[in-house]
């Protein structure tokens, strides 16, 4: 199914899409980071509620007056703020009494850019990922009554307060404040490594488009600009380029692109060249016509009357010919690549051939020698139509150039992957230095006596186009006992017997 939408977007922004989504993909593990950091914020209020359990079990048996030493000596020790609290809410001891406090909280406003940018980083994220909302750490005031309870600081690092009643001592409860500043540290290292792998990747990825775009995109752009120039055809030479260097599928069409448009140029040149020798052959004979029309009215004589209509005849009988070849003529490449062939046996066509043209008494007093082929043995693929035209067109020819008398031989046979057939006459022969002209478009060499204007010199150029559809090749030469003659041989390839 053919995915409509896709076709608006031009090639480079699919290339960049297709290579930017796993990127996308791989952005989304910060969801999973932020599952970690929860995980991890779990473990610490778990531990710290342990560790509250642990020191209030120890309190118990601590008697009031040592209960300061005691929180000093242990808040020292694990680095927090231990407060023992009476049930009227006396503070009976705190660790920070006499002494700095060992917990610091950094002020944003003195921090470097950098820290600065790791914590709007960090906003960002949290954002993004809709990480759970965690309240802003206002102070130490009044301990924590119960629980747990974590908070957010200025510098982004994390308060962790737990609060436990001491056995058998009437509602004193010890609390614990402790700066978990690991969470923040362990969060931005695995957002650092996979912000680093996200960059290069992301990075990697849009060069590999960008070559992709020039390697792919360009030279189709330069294909497409060049077609469209062929298209307005406002340039002679159009130049497609071949990229020769590549050897992909892009190579590949940019040749046959190149290959196609000298095909066309070749083409439009011959159909230049064929409407500029149509006017010039219908000229003659027009102006012959308008000259015996002409004449006629001015002309008394019967006799010289008879004479004028009989050049108007056949002036009009010479324009009849020419129209009927030059529409076969202009006809034959396009039946050419729309026929079907199929399996055609020379040999069985040039006997047909010859039956008909005896029905009509076509070869006047020649006679037709044919070596019969073996049956079966001269098929080819082809359109049994176009080449009997050609068989016909050349032993038509053969005939008569051949002297009063004379013989033309035919022949088929199959020489490897190629069926040769030959026709051979008695007349004098092409010069060497025409053998290529001859089949030409209305270049006609008539034999001596013949009547002007019987020939439109099309047949043999129409005989080598149908030869050259079927991949074949269609020469004359001398004959092979050097006497007087000439040979017409027409090489098709040869189909399965």
């Amino acid at each position: 199914m053919t995915l409509r939408w896709s076709g608006r977007m031009s090639l480079t922004r699919r290339i960049l899409a297709v290579n930017i989504l796993p990127i996308i993909l791989l952005a989304g593990s910060l969801f999973y980071l932020d599952v970690i950091r929860e995980r991890l914020v779990e473990e610490r209020l778990s531990q710290s509620f342990e560790q509250v359990r642990l020191l209030a079990t120890v309190f118990a048996h601590v008697p009031e007056n040592r209960m300061p030493l005691e929180a000093g000596r242990i808040g020292r020790a694990i680095g927090a703020r231990i407060r023992v609290v009476a049930p009227d809410g006396r503070l009976m001891a705190d660790s920070w009494s006499g002494q700095l406090p060992n917990i610091i909280i950094g002020d944003p406003a003195e921090e470097g850019w950098q820290r600065r940018a790791a914590a709007l980083l960090d906003d960002g994220i949290d954002a993004i990922v809709r990480a759970r909302a965690i309240p802003r750490f206002q102070g130490f005031g009044s301990p924590l009554d119960r629980g747990q309870k974590i908070w957010l600081t200025s510098d982004r690092t994390h308060i962790v307060s737990s609060a436990a009643l001491l056995p058998e001592r009437g509602g004193t409860r010890i609390v614990i404040d402790r700066n978990v500043r690991d969470i923040r540290r362990l969060a931005r290292a695995d957002r650092g490594q996979l912000g680093l792998i996200v960059g290069t990747a992301a990075l990697a990825s849009i060069l590999l488009s960008l070559f992709l775009a020039r390697t792919i995109v360009r030279p189709l752009r330069f294909l497409a600009i060049a077609a469209e120039r062929v298209r307005l055809g406002r340039a002679r030479e159009v130049m497609i380029p071949r990229l020769p260097f590549r050897s992909d599928e892009i190579g590949h069409l940019a040749r046959s692109l190149a290959d196609m448009t000298e095909t066309l140029r070749v083409r439009i040149d011959a159909t230049e060249a064929f409407a500029a020798d149509v006017s010039h052959e219908l000229k003659n004979p027009l102006a012959s016509l308008a000259s015996a029309v002409q004449g006629l009215e001015r002309v008394i004589d019967k006799k010289l009357r008879a004479q004028l209509m009989q050049v108007a005849t056949d002036d009009v009988r010479r324009l009849d010919r020419l129209i009927t070849d030059i529409s076969e003529a202009s006809r034959v490449d396009a039946q050419l690549t729309r026929t079907r062939f199929d399996v055609v046996d020379i040999g069985s066509l040039l006997e047909a051939l010859l039956k008909e043209r005896e029905s009509r008494s076509a070869n006047r007093d020649v006679r037709i020698a044919f070596a019969r082929p073996q049956r079966g043995s001269t098929r080819v693929m082809g359109d049994k139509g176009g080449l009997a035209r050609v068989f016909d067109n050349l032993i038509d020819n053969a005939v008569s150039f051949s002297p009063s008398g004379g013989v033309v031989r035919i022949s088929a046979t199959r020489s490897g992957d190629a069926v040769i057939a030959t026709v051979e006459d008695e007349g004098p022969g092409v010069p060497e230095h025409m053998r290529s002209e001859i089949f030409e478009r209305f270049h006609s060499l008539r034999p001596e006596g013949e009547a002007f204007g019987k020939h439109s010199g099309l047949g043999l150029a129409i005989a080598r186009t149908i030869i050259s559809g079927h991949a074949g090749s269609l020469a004359v030469r001398d004959r092979a006992d050097a006497q007087q003659g000439a040979v017409f041989v027409a090489t098709l390839p040869a189909g399965s017997q």
